[in-house]
């Protein structure tokens, strides 16, 4: 298959690949000069922000997940905006999108058996791969702004290029909060679907003695279900930020970065989603 590229297309690429080169060549000089426990004293802690009121873990924010989520959201705004009115003839830009969405329903077509539920089951499942795709693309294939902070969650460096994007769904927070939404409007469906008494009697199924089993393995779905991503965002980060630190960013990195954000990034995505839609559906079996 043979890629063309408009006029357009060669410039972006061709100032991408200059600055690629420059910031490589500047982080090499950079990097050179530090050794591994200067450029790893700090990575496993996070930016946190105690709020002037209340105490304990509610009490504290990571501003990165919130800024990082709340440009990622209007992004992808923007991008719905600009696709809100389709072309009778789909250029190739409006084919990928359908070829997707038409993706995603059919699968949410096979696996939910009432039907009432197929289009909100197609509604949450779209949004959840695209705001996880966008996430571990941004954290895993594009250079960015990095904060270092120390274990008390005070910044004391900022980096800039050296490192990927902080990526809202390697942040364990995020992860959990998705989970957690999946689980509950899977239980609402349930509810809704076969009525709160029918719902209510399924705990106790096949046997009044398994109650307590149905409810640990139900509590563990979201468990699971948050803790698998953010492994392997938050793992991918890291080993992508040692390898380049270990060949000193120039060359190595835009391969690592390619592969954890788009193949990783893309199959950790299609995985949230695939098991959020079988949770729902079998919920509502």
């Amino acid at each position: 298959m043979k890629i063309s590229l408009d006029k357009r297309a060669k410039v972006l690429l061709a100032i991408f690949l200059v600055v690629y080169i420059v910031v490589g060549v500047l982080n090499a000089i950079y990097l050179s000069k530090q050794n591994m426990g200067e450029a790893f004293k700090n990575v496993a802690n996070r930016w946190v922000v105690d709020l002037p009121f209340g105490k304990g873990i509610f009490s504290r924010i990571n501003p990165l997940t919130i800024f990082m989520t709340w440009g990622i959201m209007a992004a992808i705004i923007l991008i719905a905006l600009r696709l809100r009115k389709p072309q009778v003839v789909p250029d190739r830009k409006q084919s990928l999108v359908e070829s997707l969405l038409e993706f995603v329903y059919n699968m949410v077509e096979d696996a939910v058996p009432d039907q009432r539920f197929v289009r909100p089951t197609f509604y949450i499942a779209c949004t959840l791969f695209i705001f996880i795709v966008f996430s571990n693309i941004l954290g895993g294939a594009i250079p960015g702004i990095s904060i270092e902070a120390n274990a008390q969650g005070t910044v004391e460096k900022i980096h800039l290029f050296s490192d990927t994007w902080f990526s809202p769904t390697a942040d364990i927070n995020t992860n959990a909060s998705l989970a957690v939404f999946v689980f509950i409007i899977s239980q609402v469906f349930a509810i809704k679907s076969k009525g709160i008494k029918s719902w209510a009697k399924s705990w106790f199924e096949p046997i009044p003695f398994m109650f307590p089993m149905n409810v640990i393995g139900e509590l563990s779905k979201p468990i699971s279900h948050s803790l698998r991503l953010f492994g392997n965002i938050a793992g991918g980060a890291l080993l992508t930020y040692l390898l380049a630190y270990m060949a000193k960013y120039l060359f190595l990195p835009v391969i690592l970065w390619g592969f954890f954000g788009l193949f990783v990034g893309v199959i950790q995505a299609l995985v949230f989603t695939v098991l959020a839609i079988a949770y729902i559906s079998s919920a509502l079996s």
